[in-house]
């Protein structure tokens, strides 16, 4: 037999993993294409907390002039925000 069977064309023990090689740098390059595109556009994924207190709604409710000052203080007294 002059070369013939899967060890003689590249198909030995160790080919059988190669696949998963190849999908990791796939991933891995595109994965530091959209980081890299992102770093240099500046854009950032901000990510907040929510704010669920009731303080934390009325001073957002406030920010936005959804109420006043006078309200927004009696209403901050009224839950016992300092």
């Amino acid at each position: 037999m002059m070369g013939g069977g899967f060890g003689a064309m590249g198909w030995g023990a160790g080919m059988g993993f190669g696949w998963i090689f190849m999908v990791l740098f796939w991933v891995l390059l595109i994965a530091g294409t959209v980081w890299l595109v992102l770093a240099l556009t500046g854009q950032t994924v901000q990510r907040q907390a929510p704010r669920s207190s009731a303080l934390g709604i009325l001073e957002e409710r406030f920010a936005r002039g959804e109420i006043d000052a006078a309200e927004y203080q009696a209403r901050k007294s009224a839950i016992g925000g300092a």
